[in-house]
């Protein structure tokens, strides 16, 4: 029998509809499912901010995600040497990747290995930049909302 082990790599912060639809779509495709947690100083490398959520408490909710059979916490930009330490055999992306060059690039590297590249739906109305964007709406002094102190 074989056993497809997926890999399906994510910052997770803010938890949304999209995170769990990729988590539920990945695990259909796949035996073993492991999500990648983006570590806070690789994510903040990536998209210029820290997450929301820390890395711990990230790392336990899509652990207790019922799709996921294991988290790993990703604490590299190479998705390959990533591969090398999780050995998984498809690669789980949602499709704003498709056709990008970072998307392209990571087809090339891991054809190399022989990794499949899946793509899912992006769920365009709910993303975790959308709500992080809302929520310093909602705290700026321009909103007439209280701020920090």
């Amino acid at each position: 029998m074989v056993h497809r082990v997926g890999y399906s790599p994510g910052v997770y912060d803010l938890f949304h509809i999209g995170h769990l639809n990729i988590l539920r779509h990945a695990r259909s495709q796949c035996d073993y499912l492991v999500a990648g947690v983006v570590s806070d100083e690789m994510a903040a490398l990536a998209k210029g901010h820290k997450p929301v959520i820390p890395l711990p408490e990230r790392l336990e909710i899509v652990r207790s995600v019922r799709y996921v059979d294991a988290a790993f916490v990703e604490t590299v930009p190479d998705k390959v040497k990533t591969w090398q330490q999780v050995r998984f055999d498809v690669i789980f992306k949602g499709d704003d990747w498709r056709g990008t060059e970072k998307g392209k690039r990571l087809e090339r590297d891991f054809a190399e290995v022989g990794v499949e590249v899946v793509y899912f739906p992006y769920t365009v109305h709910t993303s975790s930049t959308q709500l992080r964007r809302a929520l310093d709406t909602l705290v700026s002094p321009q909103s007439g909302a209280p701020s920090a102190p």
